[in-house]
């Protein structure tokens, strides 16, 4: 068995072992593990049942990570990306009023899209189009966006006056100390390097939350999977495809394309798996495990998936090839048995996370080149109105707008790529179809 592992992941070729790659795999599953809670709880605001929704969210995951082990053979994990759960729970149903089944459809429509595109080498072309600034504008943005919902859920920040649209919630309330004191907790643990920092601050408020009675805790540990059917097989794709839904399309297909991109490169560089051009060899065999992964999303009940950045824990504990990949999808298979447990974890225990990952894409903003306002201007109207229009996809769209227009009105036109254009022209179609309130 050992022989055959080896030889089929080419272990020692990559100068690591069966049993280095299994370490990886495990670290890089308490890494990303809050997904599994974290996911359901974003997506209840969209009306997606929080049981199914898990569920929902491991299938992908394990599709889509089995996928990246076996066919790419690289050490990377698939799931559900945060930034685009929210988009969809809180943009486009919550703001926009689309149902969750059209969401889904153009979830799945936007993984078939990114499939066509890697198989006809399209989507490296694209990608490649895409200034690094706002690459970077994009990362800083979704996090200041998911640390303002995290915020928001643990009722440290609410709804204010005409005037103040936001004002401080009420410090003294439990959900928002249990939230404050998670938020500290994975902090001190992060600043020690402890692997699995954000999972044991979710499981430690969670338990708070329980014996103080913020929350019921379950009645067992484990138990079966939740029933999926609530949610598999439910996407609408006539709606996704009808007058109107560009709107909704062209961002999830734009972020997952964006996400995916900088998610590979980044645990990639980690790993130094990247050539002389900065580039990933035969990327377009990952970049089609995360659209396969986003079209099974689409199908069973989620949200679009990809390469999630924390693989790159795994990677720093010698993760090198495909079979730490399939080590996280069989530890998330396991998981899904113990659906009571998570299911019963509270908003106030998963807020922490959330504001926990938009600290950790903040960051993205230091690399913007600041002295040149044909960068700087375009990435900061992405990261502003992400965070101010509570909407994603139009923060996105103004970025790709701005950066060639601008580039073009200063005589730089020749620093726009081909393929900037063709996001240009989505975007411009984004914001005529957009439906203005």
């Amino acid at each position: 068995m050992r022989k055959q592992l080896e030889k089929f992941f080419a272990t020692e070729a990559a100068g690591s072992t069966i049993r280095r790659e299994i370490m990886a795999g495990v670290t890089t599953f308490i890494t990303m593990a809050y997904i599994i809670a974290v996911n359901p709880a974003i997506l209840a605001a969209a009306g997606i049942p929080p049981g199914p929704s898990m569920t929902a969210t491991i299938v992908t995951a394990v599709v889509g990570t089995l996928i990246m082990g076996f066919y790419a053979n690289r050490p990377f994990a698939i799931a559900p990306y945060m930034g685009e759960n929210a988009f969809v729970a809180y943009t486009v149903v919550r703001v926009l009023g689309y149902r969750w089944e059209t969401a889904l459809g153009a979830v799945f429509i936007a993984g078939a899209m990114l499939a066509v595109l890697t198989i006809g080498r399209v989507r490296r072309w694209i990608i490649e189009a895409i200034p690094q600034s706002l690459n970077h504008a994009f990362g800083a943005g979704i996090g200041l966006f998911l640390a303002f919902i995290g915020l928001n859920e643990a009722g440290i920040v609410t709804v204010g006056a005409p005037g103040a649209p936001v004002q401080v919630g009420n410090l003294t309330a439990a959900p928002a100390q249990i939230a404050i004191a998670g938020f500290v907790l994975i902090a001190i643990l992060m600043a020690y390097r402890v692997r699995g920092a954000i999972l044991i601050g979710i499981l430690s408020a969670a338990t708070i939350a329980f014996l103080t009675g913020v929350a019921r805790a379950p009645d067992g540990w484990i138990g079966a999977p939740p029933n999926p059917a609530p949610i598999f097989l439910k996407l609408d794709l006539r709606g996704a495809l009808g007058a109107g839904s560009l709107q909704i399309l062209m961002p999830i297909f734009v972020m997952a394309l964006v996400d995916t991109m900088g998610s590979l490169i980044g645990v990639s560089s980690r790993a130094n798996f990247l050539d002389d051009r900065g580039m990933l060899p035969e990327i377009e065999r990952p970049m089609l495990a995360d659209a396969i992964a986003t079209m099974t999303a689409g199908l069973v009940g989620t949200t679009t998936a990809g390469a999630f950045i924390e693989s790159a824990a795994g990677i720093e504990a010698g993760g090198r090839t495909g079979l730490t990949a399939v080590v996280v999808a069989g530890l998330f298979l396991v998981a899904m048995f113990f659906a009571p447990i998570i299911g019963a974890i509270p908003a106030a225990a998963c807020a922490p996370a959330l504001i926990v990952v938009g600290a950790m894409m903040l960051p993205c903003a230091a690399k913007i080149d600041f002295s040149d306002l044909t960068e700087s201007i375009p990435a900061f109207t992405v990261i502003s109105l992400m965070s101010f229009t509570y909407n994603l996809g139009l923060g996105i769209a103004a970025g790709l707008l701005l950066y060639p227009a601008l580039k073009t009105a200063t005589g730089r036109w020749s620093e726009v790529r081909p393929g900037m254009w063709l996001l240009f022209g989505l975007s411009a179609l984004f914001f005529a179809v957009y439906p203005y309130r």
